[in-house]
């Protein structure tokens, strides 16, 4: 049911208690959370930034240390058992950046020490880092005669900050794997772990021997535990829709699924609260997080960007993440570039997965962002020029901004950088160019070898383009390719006109040579 009073957007409210008391919008994660808390057990969440993991686990924190007032009117507070206090133990990585272990090793001894002041107990001997965090657990355990709940946020932080120093990124993940260590022999003490993280490093490497921990981030009846749905957005920001496009909004920030199509999607709420506190759409999640390392590998592995958005894999690449073992699809997965599009099992046990772009904001800004890796250096200048040509729908201007666009990639480029090995170099320039834009495009077809059929849907026309690299002289074969096959039939319903473009690039020119317009 609709709350019609207006409210506080809690933009950066990351304290449970905060959120209660000041009168802030809520969405309340409290049944999703309900059977694991009371069952207890290890637990593990990957999500992407901001997604709301820190709120998650001070809700945890505030529910088992009994602050019964904070959840009057939520769904678990009249099924919880409130006389029933565990202490909570509680760590988190995510202020500053650690460059050594030294540094690393003072942070943690610091956070042991503020929460064995905060629970009342006292380190009785002198000990190594695994062994204060032992004696915690332990004594607390002892101290309130309930077993405790350990919550660690940003578990993987210290690594992903020094992610392109692999030797110091392996010496932060030893000094966490010897804080993490301790949970597997402290398990009489504890009644729940609950571990998040942006990322999903395995088990041997960072929680060796933690053989009971359950990892939710797939796991159906966790998909919704953070982020919006439509329903959240509909009913508890009702207040604030009002004079905000609806389909506009599930466009742009809608679409993270952390499961198959039966699953629910969800905004990031970040990008949700700041559109309602702006009242403009912009690349809100983008622009807070740094996109720099990822950019830097998916231009050193030279990948073909219309394929970002129909991106095939498998379960074991969606969690292969480790210092020296980083797949480009759990890069791309597990920070939220590209989500879950859909999920097959053509074989029991065996299911395939098929990312793609979470929603307009990711799409647009990604591909802004890999245009210079492309060699597309004046980003923002060539944009601005396609969109005039676009608009005002001249093809000849068209064809003259996209060769002198690809007469400016510099010549070094091409030597030094490892996608120009694949003919898909041309299609990627060009696919990100319009993506990047933000005008609707569709990748009919793509791979390795160049190939691709490219459809554009802006201002009332359809621009359907095929492309073909050629030795030097023009063929004529793309445009033919398009009407041979017959591209343009499944539009023609659409009462829009139709432009049919056949595009030759040059290998040996490095240049377009053919743009052949035909209208359909």
């Amino acid at each position: 049911m609709a709350n019609h009073q207006r409210l506080t957007l809690p933009i950066g409210i990351q304290s449970f208690e905060k959120l209660r008391k000041g009168h802030y919008y809520y969405v309340d994660k409290t049944p999703l959370i309900d059977s694991m808390a009371k069952i207890g057990g290890y637990y593990f969440l990957s999500r992407p930034r901001r997604f709301g993991k820190s709120l998650l686990l001070d809700t945890l924190r505030c529910l088992f240390e009994g602050h019964q007032a904070l959840f009057e009117g939520l769904h678990i507070h009249d099924r919880w058992d409130w006389q029933r206090i565990h202490p909570v133990i509680r760590l988190s990585f995510g202020s500053g950046v650690m460059r050594t272990r030294e540094e690393l090793d003072t942070r943690i001894r610091d956070q042991l020490f503020l929460e064995r002041e905060r629970l009342g107990v006292s380190l009785q001997r002198e000990t190594d880092i695994a062994g204060e965090f032992s004696a915690l657990i332990r004594q607390t355990h002892a101290h309130y005669g309930q077993r405790a709940v350990v919550l660690i946020d940003e578990y993987d932080k210290p690594i992903l900050d020094n992610i392109l120093e692999p030797d110091r990124a392996r010496e932060l993940r030893e000094g966490l794997k010897n804080l993490y260590s301790v949970l597997k022999d402290a398990d009489p003490h504890l009644h729940l772990v609950l571990i998040t993280g942006v990322s999903k490093f395995s088990k041997v490497s960072l929680f060796s021997g933690l053989n009971n921990l359950r990892d939710i981030t797939l796991l159906p009846e966790y998909t919704t535990i953070c982020g919006y749905t439509d329903e959240d957005v509909d009913a508890v920001f009702a207040p604030e829709l009002p004079g905000l496009n609806r389909e506009a909004i599930r466009q742009w920030y809608n679409g993270y699924r952390w499961g198959g199509q039966e699953v629910n999607s969800v905004y990031n709420p970040f990008d949700v609260l700041l559109l309602l506190q702006n009242r403009q759409f912009g690349p809100y999640w983008f622009e807070s997080a740094t996109p720099t390392f990822l950019v830097d590998v998916l231009k050193q592995r030279g990948v073909f960007t219309p394929s970002l958005d129909r991106w095939e894999t498998e379960y074991e690449l969606l969690s292969q993440f480790d210092v020296d073992n980083i797949s480009t699809d759990a890069l791309l997965f597990q920070t939220g570039y590209l989500t879950i599009k859909q999920i097959k099992e053509p074989m029991l046990g065996y299911r395939q997965y098929t990312l793609g772009f979470p929603n307009h904001e990711v799409e647009t800004s990604l591909n802004h962002a890999l245009l210079p890796s492309l060699g597309v250096e004046n980003g923002p200048r060539e944009r601005r020029t396609l969109f005039k040509h676009l608009q005002q729908h001249d093809l000849a201007g068209l064809e003259t901004h996209l060769k002198a666009l690809y007469a400016g990639l510099p010549h070094d480029w091409y030597r030094n950088n490892p996608i120009a090995q694949y003919e898909g170099h041309y299609a990627s320039v060009f696919y990100s160019h319009f993506a990047a834009l933000g005008v609707q495009v569709t990748v009919e077809d793509a791979s390795h070898h160049g190939k691709v059929d490219m459809t554009v849907d802006f201002g009332g026309h359809l621009y359907l383009f095929e492309f073909k690299v050629v030795e030097q002289l023009p063929e004529g074969k793309a445009l033919d390719q398009i009407k041979q096959k017959g591209y343009a039939d499944k539009y023609r319903a659409s009462g829009k006109p139709i432009h049919l473009i056949g595009v030759e690039f040059s290998r040996e020119k490095r240049q377009i040579v053919a743009f052949d317009v035909e209208t359909a």
